[in-house]
């Protein structure tokens, strides 16, 4: 860090001022510096716990006089509240999402930087004792400072009476300094009170894209020091690839006075073994300490987060004073000839965006839930996290540190409700920051917390100055600092793609939601500086189609990755509606709040419980650093890890016929990183090959030995290689069985001793199917042209532009039944439908019952001129509930679709309707299942029917089996109105529509995806008893 000066005011004030909640020019009054994370011997008191706590309106309030914080203040009308967490998760306010609007909009219009009239604040209250080791500090002459690592928005806090400080921007620590206040009574009770307010002039910066929480939603904590401490490190641990030599440069900062009396000795370990080090006589408060060439080390990479310790004593007259240390990782990033590198190498980050979030909790998460979401990230070949929009929880960073993680550390500030109209049209004129330089102290203020605090983690490659904030001068200022700071990390903002004027603002370009074929125009147009994805793939219901899209652009030595948005869905635990009701995942609105942006929050790969959405199979797949390509000589290893081979993997080689595993073994072979190899697999095809046998040559590629983020056995990566069954055309022939045909006036019937089939001759379709006593038919089969809209249907307007399939198929009309007997004991019944559609297009379904009792279905669609593309095409057909499990030969083992396909592979799969259909925020399509040459839908018993395919060409059927139909999906606006079922829906498709996911609003499947319409469309299938 070459700056080590606060650059940016923070007012000294012995009394408070209402009236700084709404003046920009003051965020911070006797705030501390900012400092480093690191680890201290100094003793700390945690006050985490149970505090009490009252809420009233700020007008209600007088911070100048605050009889609220007198020490003898009667409590009786407060609650009690745990610390850390938000008010909201507590109860005591109500949740609110909003994304771009400012949630008070519609009921004040106040402009900023005032806030409104209605305007929250909740009054907390803490009593303590210093413990002995602060005690002891105290009476050694001792600092105390009390700590806030989070809250939200703006915060008074005084100890014992006396007004201690202000601030605002809670997601870097806050530290005041309270030891003239406690030494008065060090033995004594002091109370802590805080006032949190809801609206100050921060939350014109504080715009996410999020629910609103407020309240103290990390620790506090009390910390003693001595009278020389050690305030802050700053460590650049730099690494020189081409020499493998290392360096470790250590800014220390001291407080106190008499500093020339102290001396800092400094040592780097591996473990516990000493490699280096150092002992400097303290001149000033600022002490350089620097290594010398480090040899043997191993450079930090997400790949292989190497971590090596730094402590930092401070000795006085020969004794430690204070401990510290900081967990270091030596390596080099750098931007280098316009490419971002990472010891040398060209990095792809394969990331995603992350609020800090948790169902039950709001933005309180304990370290459990900050690992599980990590080792998520590993084992899904996630590589990167971007922390949308603010920075995260301290430890947090220590977590991406250990595991290995690139992080992209981005400033609490977005803007995008000031400067955005509906319509995304721009509004200059009201932007904040902008270019009004009242906003300056408080913007940078902001980037220079978080980089005092997170400067020496090596997962931190890049500095974001926010979100959705237009441009202006206050951004050149901010990028300034930033540099002062850190001149080697890149600075990172895409705003500015608004407002070209500030290009010199971000050392990235930066695209969100920009398509792919626009990001390779700049790709491939000389460009100047790297290109990331800063927001893509918005995972918003069933959605992440054409990632591939995105993926292949990382040809171009420029594009270096993206962050899909987001990691979890953001949904509150919400009561049942009705007595008795379960709790349900609860989108914008739930709480009565308006305005709101309803489901528009749940745009997570995880659920908000954190169970793993099918879109997670997808990202896994495209993101995976090993890309395995089977054939029938072997398989095509592409190894894109920067530093590690595949040693330490193990190849399973296996043959599957008809998706039946029949022959399997182990491999192991040690493909250095940035490689492509050819490996010989010896395939026992001539042993499996038979006609109308399929064959897939299946290699997946596994950890051999447990590691730290996964055991061994799990899955880093697989590839298939089909060869196609050696007939021409799929065998339809089938066992003769001695069976009668009734040709009645209303229905025609088909009977043997084991099963009877009845299709009706006015309804259309089998009205009745036994088969041992046991029927399989509540209501016939169905033409469909329709599927339940995703949200990202709903975005595109697919809704408006295919409507007529919405009820084409549903409210089809039979105009005409034909019956034929292709022999004696077997009868067949073409219907002819005309869809409710402007042309009356005819569809003819043709079933075909035969002497097993097995029916044979053909229908076919000749293509409407003009008409929109297809949502889907085929059957849907309710059954009783009893048929409630899923066996197919198909893409699985989770669901899959037209342009979200690659993480599913061919094989023999079970599931049941409540397996695969996915319980997204607004129900909606899923559970669907590609590729399938057979399905077997059975009961209990194992008794049931097999649906296969019969044509051979195309890449089979679309099956699903769900516990709704599609059109009590559609219309549900939460998962609690569906009903109760004793059915089950079972969907037989030619085809359907691909789920998209360049964004929600208004980009439509791409084309390649769609079903024409215009086109002819045949599906042929076998029902046949099982």
């Amino acid at each position: 860090m070459s700056s080590t000066e606060q650059t940016t005011p923070v007012v000294s004030s012995q009394s408070p001022s209402a009236a700084w909640l709404d003046d920009p020019t003051v965020y911070a009054v006797n705030r501390e510096v900012a400092h480093s994370d690191h680890h201290s011997s100094n003793p700390q008191q945690s006050l985490n716990g149970t505090w009490a706590v009252r809420t009233a309106w700020a007008s209600e309030i007088d911070v100048t006089t605050a009889e609220f914080a007198a020490p003898a203040l009667d409590e009786s009308d407060y609650q009690s509240i745990p610390v850390p967490a938000t008010l909201e998760t507590e109860g005591l306010w109500r949740p609110a999402y909003v994304n771009i609007q400012m949630p008070w909009d519609g009921h004040e219009n106040p402009e900023a930087p005032h806030i409104p009239e209605k305007n929250h604040v909740a009054l907390y209250r803490k009593h303590f004792t210093l413990e002995g080791d602060l005690k002891k500090m105290l009476s050694e002459s001792g600092r105390i400072a009390l700590a806030f690592e989070g809250f939200a928005t703006a915060i008074y806090v005084w100890v014992d009476g006396t007004f201690v400080g202000y601030a605002e921007d809670g997601y870097t620590t806050t530290t005041f300094d309270i030891t003239d206040i406690v030494s008065k009574d060090a033995e004594g009770n002091h109370t802590l009170t805080v006032a949190c307010y809801e609206y100050s002039s921060a939350s014109w910066l504080e715009g996410q894209d999020s629910w609103r929480f407020h309240g103290l939603f990390r620790a506090v904590n009390l910390v003693a020091r001595p009278a020389v401490s050690i305030a802050s490190l700053t460590v650049e641990a730099d690494y020189d690839a081409p020499t493998g030599k290392a360096h470790l440069d250590a800014l220390v900062t001291l407080n106190g006075e008499e500093i020339k009396a102290y001396t800092l000795q400094a040592s780097v370990l591996d473990g516990t073994q000493v490699i280096w080090s150092g002992t400097v006589a303290a001149e000033d408060a600022s002490v350089r300490i620097s290594s010398d060439a480090l040899e043997g080390i191993s450079p930090w990479s997400a790949e292989s987060p190497s971590l090596y310790t730094l402590t930092v004593d401070l000795l006085h007259d020969g004794k430690t004073v204070e401990s510290t240390s900081q967990r270091v990782g030596f390596r080099r990033f750098r931007i280098e000839n316009g490419i971002m590198t990472l010891n040398g190498h060209r990095v792809l980050f394969k990331g995603v965006n992350r609020h800090e979030f948790h169902p039950r909790t709001g933005r309180v998460l304990t370290v459990e839930d900050m690992t599980s979401e990590i080792l998520f990230c590993k084992q899904h070949n996630i590589n990167a996290i971007r922390t949308s929009h603010y920075p995260n929880d301290s430890r947090f960073y220590a977590l991406a540190d250990e595991y290995g993680i690139y992080l992209v550390d981005e400033a609490n500030l977005e803007t995008h409700g000031s400067w955005c109209t509906p319509g995304d049209i721009p509004t200059p004129e009201t932007t904040i920051p902008g270019s009004r330089m009242e906003w300056e102290g408080a913007c940078v203020d902001r980037v220079e917390s978080m980089i005092r605090r997170d400067y020496n983690h090596p997962s931190v490659v890049i500095w974001s100055l926010g979100n959705e904030a237009y441009g202006g001068e206050v951004f050149r200022s901010m990028y300034r600092r930033v540099h002062e700071l850190d001149p080697n990390r890149p600075v990172h903002y895409e705003g500015i793609t608004w407002h070209r004027e500030f290009d010199d603002v971000t050392d990235i370009e930066s695209g969100m939601y920009t398509h792919a074929d626009v990001v390779e125009k700049y790709l491939s147009n000389d460009p100047k500086k790297p290109f990331i994805m800063c927001e893509y793939m918005h995972a918003m219901g069933n959605s992440v189609g054409a990632i591939d899209e995105y993926v292949a652009l990382e040809r171009y030595p420029h594009y270096q990755g993206g962050f899909i948005w987001d990691m979890i869905d953001q949904a509150l635990w919400h009561p049942g509606e009705s007595e008795g009701a379960p709790e349900y995942l609860a989108y914008g609105g739930a709480f009565g709040e308006r305005p709101c942006d309803y489901e528009f929050s749940g745009d997570g790969i995880l659920f908000a419980d954190r169970k793993v959405s099918p879109k997670v199979a997808e990202v896994k797949a495209v993101y995976s650093n090993l890309r395995i390509t089977p054939d029938q000589k072997g398989v095509t290893v592409v190894n894109d890890n920067l530093f590690t081979s595949t040693a330490d993997y193990t190849f399973k080689a296996s043959l599957l016929v008809n998706g039946v595993p029949q022959w399997q073994e182990d491999y192991f072979f040690d493909v250095a990183p940035e490689s492509i190899h050819e490996l010989v697999i010896p395939w026992p095809l001539e042993e499996y090959a038979a006609d109308n046998a399929e064959v897939t040559l299946d290699v997946s590629l596994v950890l051999t030995e447990d590691t730290a983020w996964a055991p061994a056995g799990h899955e880093i990566a697989f590839g298939q290689y089909v060869i196609p069954a050696s007939q021409a055309e799929a065998n339809t022939a089938e066992d003769a069985a001695d069976a009668t045909v009734t040709v009645g006036r209303w229905n025609v019937g088909l009977r043997n001793n084991q099963a009877e089939v009845i299709l009706s001759r006015t309804q259309g379709g089998i009205v009745s199917w036994v088969h041992n006593g046991t029927e399989h038919v509540i209501r016939p089969p169905k033409l469909t042209t329709f599927r339940p809209l995703t949200d990202n249907d709903r975005g595109a307007g697919h809704g408006f532009e295919r409507a007529q399939w919405t009820v084409a198929g549903r409210y089809a009309r039979c105009a005409n039944v034909a019956v034929e007997q292709p022999s004696d004991d077997s009868v067949a019944v073409t219907y002819t439908y005309e869809l409710a559609t402007p042309a009356h297009t005819a569809v003819t379904v043709r079933y075909e019952a035969q002497s097993t009792g097995n029916v044979r279905v053909t229908i076919d669609y000749p293509g409407e001129k003009d008409a929109p593309s297809l949502p889907a095409f085929g059957l849907e057909w309710a059954l009783p509930g009893e048929f409630s499990h899923l066996r197919y030969y198909g893409l699985g083992p989770g669901d899959s679709y037209p342009d979200r396909c690659s993480g599913v592979r061919l094989g023999v799969w079970e599931s049941t309707p409540e397996q695969d259909y996915a319980p997204y925020l607004v129900p909606q399509e899923s559970g669907n299942h590609m590729g399938v040459r057979w399905a077997e839908v059975t009961n209990d018993s194992n008794h049931g029917f097999r649906v296969r395919q019969l044509q051979t060409a195309g890449e089979g059927l679309h099956v699903s089996l769900l516990p709704y139909s599609s059109y009590q999906i559609e219309e549900a606006s939460h998962q609690w109105e569906l009903p109760e079922n004793n059915r089950t829906y079972l969907r037989i498709l030619a085809g359907q529509l691909g789920v998209g996911g360049d964004d929600s609003w208004g980009s439509p499947v791409h084309s390649q995806y769609h079903i024409d319409a215009t086109e002819p469309l045949h599906m042929d299938i076998a029902l046949e008893i099982i």
